[in-house]
């Protein structure tokens, strides 16, 4: 594919910096751009490569001043507009199989919709549904009476358990369990006795589930996935817990049962969530960070345990000195110790 800069411009919402009449053959980052890639700049701190990147054009913000080396598109937001100029030059090299692999167990009680392609030992139980223009690779489970919605995209070796709900244009990577039982047993005399899990999980539209991600289905209701939110890899998810909409949920965080996350909050990478405990709206829970307390609606935490951030950056500003106070209490001591002594 080829596409002017005036062309690409237009398309991103953007203004060209250079010959308008330039063309673009691909994209890639800015360090790793060659003549006729296009790349983008959106943090300030890597303004160093506009100098040196072998890119035709760059796209960043308006505030960047022209290089030498290359023509720019000014933009609002270059990281969403570079997403746009991937999905225009990527569009043709995806490569998804289409049609019903003869090697596929699909159950005559099944329900597919229009355009659905199954990949070969895929199986999908009775009682499954899948929508319209539905991808499912190769080695994928879809347990009885599932329903999947429309465009979704399931990569190889999914499992979506029995009577799981799953929205329109969702995609899920490889080795994810949706579905599987809540973690739920009765001790008696030091014997774990299993809870039965009887309940579901229900997933939005526009939903993004990355690889080896655990989703337990609910001991009697559902476990929720709100409408827009995106999993990372090896994130757990626990039963009943209850994730709003636009949530990002970041590399092997854990989330125990029954929780709640409010709308548009962030739960950063190995994050630990204690279970019935609430995560407001728009929170943010950073990286590392052991949650045992609700957190309320707009506020940064961190640390374990977790506390708001400012208060733990004091914390742990303090806790940078002690080997210094250490040492001037042991002085101080040795000095009173030397007071009391002349007094005796």
């Amino acid at each position: 594919m080829r596409k002017t800069l005036k062309e690409i411009a237009e398309i991103i919402g953007g203004e060209v910096i250079g010959p308008a009449d330039l063309e673009i053959t691909g994209f890639s980052g800015i360090e790793e751009a060659r003549p006729g890639d296009i790349a983008f700049l959106s943090n300030p701190k890597y303004a160093p490569f506009l100098e040196k990147t072998g890119a035709s054009a760059v796209i960043t913000s308006p505030q960047v001043s022209p290089p030498k080396r290359a023509a720019l598109i000014r933009v609002e937001n270059p990281s969403l507009a570079f997403t746009q100029v991937v999905q225009l030059f990527g569009e043709n090299k995806a490569r998804h199989p289409r049609g019903i692999h003869p090697a596929a167990a699909v159950s005559p009680g099944a329900s597919l919709g229009k355009n659905v392609t199954v990949g070969a030992y895929a199986v999908i139980e009775d009682g499954a549904s899948v929508g319209d223009d539905t991808i499912v690779y190769s080695g994928c489970y879809i347990g009885y009476g599932a329903k999947l919605g429309a465009r979704c995209l399931l990569y190889p070796n999914v499992t979506v358990r029995e009577d799981i709900v799953i929205g329109d244009r969702v995609i899920i990577h490889s080795g994810t369990v949706v579905g599987s039982d809540g973690f739920g047993y009765v001790t008696v005399k030091g014997a774990h006795h299993k809870i039965p899990q009887t309940g579901t999980v229900v997933i939005g539209d526009d939903v993004e589930i990355g690889a080896n991600v655990t989703i337990d289905r609910a001991r009697f209701d559902k476990t929720v996935i709100g409408s827009g939110t995106k999993i990372d890899n090896l994130v757990q998810v626990a039963h009943n817990v209850n994730v709003g909409s636009n949530v990002l949920l970041i590399a092997q965080a854990g989330i125990s049962g029954s929780t709640r996350i409010g709308d548009g909050a962030i739960i950063a990478g190995q994050a630990g969530l204690a279970g019935h405990i609430v995560i407001g709206e728009g929170a943010i829970v950073t990286a590392q960070a052991g949650v045992s307390k609700s957190v309320p609606p707009g506020t940064m935490v961190s640390g374990y345990p977790a506390r708001e951030f400012m208060s733990t950056q004091r914390i742990n500003a303090c806790a940078q000195n002690l080997p210094k106070l250490t040492k001037t209490v042991a002085e101080l001591k040795k000095k009173i110790e030397e007071l009391e002594s002349r007094l005796k």
